[in-house]
């Protein structure tokens, strides 16, 4: 390693933490280096911990933040130039300078006032530095403009990210979510979501659970069930609210669950869809009929789930004998247009960020019209066309949906959505397609959670 000369200020980058440009401090009466930053949070499992935390690299302009996190190694009372002791967490990262990089330890202290955002002290300078106290930027300039291009995202590192999946069942695809997220690196935590309440105010919103205040997720994975649709989505968001990137958003869940909605969204971006009719007075029941065409046709409740509450009428009689039952629970329900030719087949995309990344047919059981593998029936991996590709995901862009499965039939006048699920399962889809869609999810969520480069301010 060559020799390099410093002054008693000089501009450094920590590319392992995303910090491109940052103005350090050189403090040969120090022996440890420190970082300074806020919202420090540990993370993770006790036996590997990991720490979050928030770094302002342009003093004075807290509009720039960058979120970074590290491993632990140590934590140690560090006593400040006032005479303050005080326990700080002390990562390992390396430090560039001067086209040379080498390894440091670093402690994190929350001293937001500092000018210069960082403190060289003795064990990072090491044998090959030699310092000039009179001088200041003896070493190549960096700029603060590495903060407002699109190349601060692109070059920003793979970090370690806490994520919580909110999910009350420990079935399949949660402990895949789980289990890939961790093996990627990541700290990955199941809430349920009814035991999460909300402080609800413009200056501080939270979320708590169990009695304590949650801490700052990166990302957030909605597995919400039909039950608890308007709770979940009110966590959410309140997730929103404080600024954690949500896979799918309030909005979207909600839309998406009300079926009448769901369709009325569909029907407004012009996605091919059954023919839909939806009254509410016993009076139209003939006339509702008549909307959707002649038997058979489907009647749905607008809160089914799984095949549940989905009515295969077959003759005109049968279709207003269902609807008298259904009305006679006050239920809200919707009749459909009966694709015959789909010949009880759909087809599931599973549409991750925009683009279809596996499609399965599934097929239903012997004498049901309904193709839910919760009810029996079977899958099998298919090749789709350019046209139900489209359909799929301009369906889920309507509900600005990150993960989505999207049912379609192939019908003679091209493929109509017959839902867009925002909670879909993985076990069918990863199984009949050998997909890890699981995987694909987080490709997309590591790519989000990358610092975003800021406009500058005009003065």
């Amino acid at each position: 390693m060559e020799d390099l000369t410093f002054g008693w200020e000089e501009w450094v980058a920590l590319p392992e933490l995303g910090l491109p440009a940052l103005k350090a401090k050189i403090d040969t009466g120090a022996r440890t280096s420190a970082l300074y930053a806020n919202d420090i949070e540990v993370f993770g499992p006790a036996a590997k911990p990991k720490v979050r935390f928030n770094v302002h690299p342009i003093a004075g302009n807290r509009d720039v933040s960058i979120t970074c996190s590290a491993a632990i190694v140590d934590r140690r009372e560090v006593t400040s130039s006032n005479g303050e002791a005080e326990l700080r967490y002390v990562i390992s990262t390396s430090l560039d300078v001067g086209g040379q990089n080498w390894p440091i330890e670093v402690t994190l202290s929350d001293r937001s006032t500092m000018q210069s955002r960082m403190l060289l002290g003795r064990q990072a300078l090491g044998d090959h530095i030699s310092i000039s106290p009179t001088e200041k930027m003896m070493q190549p300039v960096l700029s603060y403009d590495a903060y407002h291009t699109a190349n601060l995202r692109r070059t920003a590192p793979q970090r370690a990210l806490r994520i919580a999946v909110l999910s009350r069942e420990a079935n399949y695809s949660t402990n895949r979510l789980v289990d890939v997220g961790e093996a990627r690196g990541h700290t990955v935590e199941v809430i349920d979501t009814t035991r999460c309440y909300m402080a609800i105010n413009a200056m501080a919103p939270e979320v708590y659970y169990d009695g304590a205040r949650l801490p700052r997720y990166d990302a957030v994975i909605p597995r919400i069930g039909a039950s608890i649709t308007p709770y979940g989505c009110a966590v959410i968001r309140q997730f929103e609210t404080i600024g954690t990137y949500c896979v799918n958003g309030s909005a979207g869940i909600m839309a998406s669950r009300d079926k009448l909605h769901a369709h009325q969204v569909l029907a407004a971006k012009k996605i091919g869809m059954p023919t839909t009719a939806f009254a509410a007075s016993p009076k139209d029941t003939s006339n509702l009929m008549g909307l959707v065409g002649t038997a058979p046709m489907i009647v749905k409740l607008l809160e089914s789930t799984q095949g549940k509450g989905v009515v295969l009428a077959e003759t005109k009689k049968a279709a207003e004998s269902v609807i008298d039952a259904f009305r006679g629970l006050k239920a809200n329900f919707l009749v459909q247009d009966f694709v015959k030719e789909a010949a009880g087949e759909d087809i599931r995309c599973l549409v991750v960020a925009g683009k279809v990344v596996a499609a399965m047919k599934r097929t239903g059981a012997d004498g049901d019209f309904r193709s839910n593998l919760h009810r029996g029936g079977s899958a099998k991996v298919v090749r789709i066309s350019k046209q139900e590709r489209d359909t799929a995901v301009r369906a889920a862009r309507a509900f600005n949906l990150g993960l989505s499965g999207v049912d379609l039939l192939r019908s003679e006048t091209g493929p109509k959505v017959l839902e867009v699920n925002s909670s879909p399962g993985l076990e069918g889809i990863e199984k009949s397609t050998n997909k890890d869609i699981a995987g694909l999810l987080y490709d997309e969520i590591e790519a989000r959670v990358k610092p975003q480069p800021t406009r500058r301010k005009r003065k």
